[in-house]
């Protein structure tokens, strides 16, 4: 078999590692030939790619980033794009293509079966954990392993300085890497897309902590958390060229609404790209490593239009038109349960 692969969307930790699997697998144990697709669905439009082989992903299983290179952007944004590239994929002989992307790069996969006959198997990619079919996604633990280190080390100088802390963390839809960095950090209050905000029920959290005689406060806040309506300012944010708003600057405005309802000293954090660059954790290498594997059996096996998902402690195959157009959001069990009990 002769299988394309590519890397779509935002980077993440651990892309590198899905590569290397599907590599190893493929070559070792079927013979097959891997072809790696340069800057995601732009390097299959303009025939740009690199044959992958065991020696030239070795050494690659630690290393952040993807060789490949990634962008945003689907075929569907240029005019004949699904045809060329059923085309690309007749010139260059490709069977299979395995596309490791997040909710944009596998609804693309999905509507390329389903409209031009490709035959594609995803592996689904994002630190924000929001890819609906499985329990999780490579990449976030590493995320939230960042985002928890810097939030241990901000308690140390909030704790000096008596301040408040507001560390803004990614999460354009979804709060799963604010609640579970939350928790793990002992953050004073975590704010989550999910559920909006009331500032002043936050300030109030922040104040109790404080009247205890706990000098330090840190509020996590996603970046796509809004403010309930009428409890203070809604934050304006620009267009990006795909139409979504350029989230990032909540935290400001979080930080500015605290200190006016409280007094003390605030400072803003925004942890930003960090937690997409450097190292995977030994989890997501391991995670990494299964999904790769079992991406190239269901090829074998004969499995189309589906990606690789953790079920529990197994890895599945699940229908991409089952997690095309939705959202995993965070349990709210989860926040309500646990996340909220720890505020103030």
């Amino acid at each position: 078999m002769r299988i394309g692969v590519l890397t779509g969307g935002g980077d993440c930790p651990g892309l590198n590692a899905v590569i290397r699997a599907v590599v190893r697998k493929a070559i070792n144990d079927h013979g097959d030939t891997v072809v790696g697709f340069l800057d995601a669905w732009d390097g299959v439009l303009e025939m740009r790619s690199m044959e992958l082989t065991v020696e030239t992903m070795r050494g690659t299983l630690p290393h952040g980033g993807t060789i490949l290179g990634t962008r945003r952007g689907s075929p569907y944004d240029t005019d004949g794009g699904p045809q060329r590239v059923r085309e690309v994929m007749n010139i260059m002989s490709i069977d299979a293509l395995i596309v490791i992307g997040g909710n944009g790069s596998l609804t693309v996969a999905s509507r390329l079966h389903d409209e031009v006959g490709i035959n594609v198997l995803g592996v689904p990619k994002t630190i924000d954990n929001d890819v609906e079919g499985t329990d999780v996604c490579f990449g976030f633990h590493t995320a939230v392993q960042t985002a928890t280190d810097a939030i241990d080390r901000l308690h140390t100088t909030a704790e000096s300085h008596d301040r408040i802390m507001v560390v803004e963390v990614m999460g354009r839809d979804t709060g799963w890497i604010a609640t579970y960095a939350g928790i793990a950090g002992g953050a004073t209050a975590v704010l989550i897309p999910e559920r909006p905000f009331n500032i002043e029920y936050i300030a109030e959290a922040v104040k109790r902590k404080h009247a205890r005689g706990k000098f330090a406060s840190i509020v996590v806040v996603a970046e796509g958390a809004m403010p309930a309506e009428g409890t203070m300012p809604m934050p304006q944010y620009d267009l990006d060229p795909y139409g979504r708003h350029r989230l990032g600057g909540i935290s400001v405005e979080v930080a500015r609404e605290l200190f006016q309802r409280t007094g003390f000293e605030t400072r803003v954090v925004q942890i930003g790209h960090v937690q997409r660059g450097g190292t995977p954790a030994a989890f997501d290498r391991v995670l990494c490593t299964r999904l790769g594997v079992a991406a190239v059996t269901a090829l074998h096996e004969g499995v189309e239009a589906s990606m690789v998902a953790v079920k529990g402690d197994d890895i599945v195959t699940v229908p991409l038109h089952d997690m095309v157009g939705k959202t995993r959001y965070v349990d709210l069990s989860l926040y309500d349960n646990v996340a909220t009990v720890f505020f103030g």
